[in-house]
This record gives structure tokens, C-alpha cells and sequence, in this order.
């Protein structure tokens, strides 16, 4: 599988140490407030982290998902004219938590000269 094929979950060191201190997720704010994980293709991440994430003062994590393992609760939605983002709903749109199994490989960002970097970004 390539890196393509993944979809990815930009995650603050909180929420990763969720995922691996209970083997699943269940969001941010935006996520619970939406009904959804907020996800990205790989070529959405930078502007969603430039977008959304400059501010943030903690950790930030790039979390691989394989999109295979989300089954029928992962859908593709148009946010303007061009772009449509990945979001996980759960089955039946029933927002249950973001399963770590269905995460790959997640990798610390660094932020040099205002751009994000780990090495999916590569």
C-alpha cells in the first residue's frame, strides 16, 4: 500500500496518547461537535495544518489511517468547489471512537520556516 492510499489524521500528542492508552480515539472538539473525524490525503495535510494548526501549542502527530479498515462509516464530502475531505463517521453515522488499529504509523511534526515536516511529507 502506498503512502496515496492512506488517508491521514493530524492528532495532538494528547489525543495519540488516547489512541495508545485505549486503543482508540474519540476526537477533538470539532470532531464530537461535527459528528466526525476530520481527516486528510496526503496532499490536503500541509494546508489543513497551515489552516488549522499554526497556533496550536502542543505536540502534533501525523497519523497514517488505512482506509480499508474504517469500512462504510469513512466518507468523502466536499468542502468548496475543489477539495473533498475524508471523514469518519462510524457505521450508520453512529460517531463511535477512531480505532487505532486502523492507524499504520504515526509520526511526530516539526514545524521549521512555517512548514510542517515528518516523513510522509517528504
Amino acid at each position: 500500500m502506498d503512502k496515496e492510499d492512506l488517508i491521514y489524521r493530524i492528532s495532538t500528542g494528547q489525543e495519540w496518547e488516547e489512541f495508545q492508552k485505549n486503543g482508540s480515539s474519540s476526537g477533538g472538539e470539532l470532531d464530537k461537535s461535527t459528528g466526525c473525524f476530520h481527516l486528510s490525503r496526503l496532499d490536503q495535510v500541509q494546508s489543513t495544518l497551515k489552516n488549522f494548526f499554526m497556533n496550536v501549542k502542543e505536540d502534533l502527530y501525523l497519523l497514517q489511517v488505512d482506509p480499508k479498515k474504517l469500512g462504510d462509516g469513512l466518507i468523502y464530502e466536499a468542502v468548496d468547489e475543489v477539495n473533498s475531505f475524508p471523514h469518519f463517521y462510524g457505521p450508520d453515522k453512529t460517531f463511535i471512537p477512531l480505532p487505532l488499529d486502523s492507524v499504520v504509523k504515526a509520526e511526530k511534526l516539526t514545524l521549521i520556516n512555517g512548514d510542517f515536516t515528518c516523513s510522509f511529507l517528504t
